[in-house]
């Protein structure tokens, strides 16, 4: 006899944010893409350690190594861009179950960039289904601190 459990442990968990940067959507990309394993430590501010393994060259392949303190914990993990392109930066984790997405529009010229973070939990173990709201809440929480923080970061160095 097959067990049902109510909840799927590979369902993702995910929360995202948006915010409008008064900046042209190519100095947001420059900032978040092209400079990214120079800036992701920058408004990452959990991250303590940090190291890219291919150089500082952004491309569709290239990994990094990061430690988190999450919650007292430090926390390892190596992770791979998995798409870049113009306006579209998504890494994922190789060694932990988690995605990071950061897109960007923009309607007319003068309009601000928008930009939209999405993070991902992509698997949850089993025992932590019970308190996926709690873990959801944080992520979303997570996902509205990144997002200020980019648009803090690219104000100051752009003015």
């Amino acid at each position: 006899m097959l067990i049902k459990f109510p909840f799927d442990s590979f369902r993702p968990v995910a929360g995202e944010a948006s915010i409008d940067i008064d900046k042209p959507i190519h100095e947001v990309f420059s900032f978040i893409g092209e400079h990214f394993f120079d800036n992701y430590p920058k408004w990452a501010q959990e991250v303590v350690e940090f190291e890219p393994l291919d150089g500082k060259q952004v491309f569709v392949g290239a990994k990094a190594k990061q430690v988190r303190k999450d919650s007292g914990a430090e926390v390892e993990s190596v992770f791979e861009i998995t798409e870049y392109q113009p306006f579209k930066l998504i890494f994922q984790g190789l060694t932990a179950p988690y995605r990071h997405s950061y897109l960007l529009e923009n309607g007319k010229e003068a309009e601000p960039t928008r930009l939209t973070f999405r993070f991902e939990l992509l698997e949850l173990e089993v025992f932590m289904r019970p308190f996926e709201k709690l873990i959801r809440a944080a992520i979303e929480e997570g996902a509205e601190n990144t997002v200020e923080n980019i648009k803090n970061l690219i104000s100051a160095e752009c003015n």
